[in-house]
């Protein structure tokens, strides 16, 4: 992509409105542009990482036999009441259409997954089933708030499995906790497990993955000896405590943000929908359920709170909207035009994707900030001072090489 071309570009100054870090500079940089309180445009360098946090949990939920389907966003009536869900959930936007008939936008998708599994599970060979959809969710937040951190719209994995006992349940749950970890591990994340009450989906005990952030809207405890975690609204102990996992540290207290959560529904929305199957005794039972959210969008803004200093944003490697930032300085000079588009001509016959920062009528310094101010991991340089070779930096140091380009192009596959 030619810089020149990019439908958007930076900003001198963050807006005036924006309060964390990651609306300051996911929307100076270009990334997403507020639409209104808890409404983003994501732009194409947005887009491109939100479908890279994407393809990352895609690959990790299909591991664990998790198939994808697209659900609808907008739901009758009817399935909300029959949950009763329409009376009782508060952050739900309710439509009504010309015809007088009355919708839901989707916070949740039980109300939709569960009855469309009816005529799918018969008996318990149809069992274990897990499907998923990555997809816009609604909420009506009275405070939308922390850029995308927080929003009335956002884009949201969740997952939802079917079993035929509880015992079955629970070993799928944990290997949901598992590859969660996982994932977060694959985002460059440091994630919590923390236990929390199940809310308005389960009287039983849920699990919320908490990434430690300034920004974050929850206080948790934790050990920093061992994995024991707990939200701090729910915690029988408090900050100083002897950790009552491993005996070994007090425990912590700190700001964190939710990423994603797991939940037991037990057997409440099979028994809603009236959903029974033929067990392997011969009866008929109520499938048992369980839930596996992931916020897509709000990893997105955790990232950039996380990865960051003052000149801008540094995403992670796998990412990042593009692998690669391709500076030409001095570009009036035509050998040094020529020899920087071939530079780029080999990184992406190379499969290398590129930000090629080709404009002519902009000074050094302006390119610089504005690549710190991106983030893309690998700046790459081409002026009269390179010669032959390239120049070679990280945005994470100040540290620069002179590369020829097939030495460029063995440290970017790497």
């Amino acid at each position: 992509m030619r810089y020149s071309k990019l439908f958007t570009k930076t900003l001198r100054q963050p807006p005036k409105d924006a309060a964390t870090i990651n609306h300051k500079l996911l929307t100076q940089a270009g990334y997403v542009e507020q639409l209104m309180a808890g409404v983003y445009t994501y732009l194409p360098l947005g887009l491109q990482v939100l479908r890279n946090i994407e393809q990352i949990v895609r690959e990790e939920m299909n591991q664990i036999g998790g198939q994808e389907i697209l659900m609808p966003i907008l739901h009758p009536k009817q399935n909300w009441e029959q949950t009763k869900g329409w009376s009782t959930i508060d952050v739900l936007f309710k439509l009504k259409s010309r015809t007088g008939k009355e919708y839901a936008l989707g916070q949740s998708e039980e109300e939709v997954v569960t009855p469309l599994i009816k005529s799918r599970v018969n008996t318990y060979k149809d069992l274990p089933l897990q499907i998923y959809q990555i997809h816009w969710k609604y909420r009506d937040e009275l405070r939308a708030k922390s850029g995308i951190l927080r929003g009335r719209e956002f884009f949201m994995k969740d997952l939802y499995s079917f079993h035929e006992s509880q015992e079955d349940f629970h070993a799928f749950y944990e290997t949901c906790k598992k590859t969660y970890l996982k994932i977060f591990k694959r985002l460059g994340l440091t994630a919590k497990a923390t236990e929390a009450s199940g809310g308005s989906f389960s009287e039983k005990i849920s699990y919320e993955f908490m990434v430690l952030t300034e920004a974050g809207e929850d206080e948790i405890l934790y050990c920093d000896s061992c994995d024991f975690c707990v939200n701090k609204e729910i915690a029988k102990v408090k900050e100083g405590s002897i950790c009552p996992s491993c005996k070994k540290k007090g425990l912590e207290q700190a700001k964190a943000s939710e990423v994603g959560n797991v939940f037991d529904l037990g057997q409440k929305y099979t028994k809603d929908f009236d959903i029974t199957f033929t067990a392997s005794d011969g009866s008929r039972k109520h499938p048992i359920m369980g839930c596996y959210g992931l916020g897509i969008s709000r990893v997105m803004g955790v990232i950039v709170e996380k990865f960051n200093d003052d000149k801008g944003i540094i995403w992670p490697d796998e990412l990042s909207p593009y692998r690669t930032h391709l500076v030409v300085l001095g570009a009036d000079d035509k050998s040094v035009l020529s020899k920087a588009e071939k530079v780029y001509e080999k990184l992406t016959a190379s499969g290398v994707s590129v930000l090629y920062d080709d404009r002519l009528d902009v000074s050094a310094g302006e390119k610089f900030a504005d690549s710190d101010l991106i983030g893309i991991p690998v700046r790459l340089v081409v002026s009269k001072k390179s010669g032959e070779k390239v120049e070679y930096k990280r945005r994470e140091n100040d540290k620069t090489e002179l590369l020829t380009v097939e030495e460029v192009l063995k440290k970017v596959h790497v």
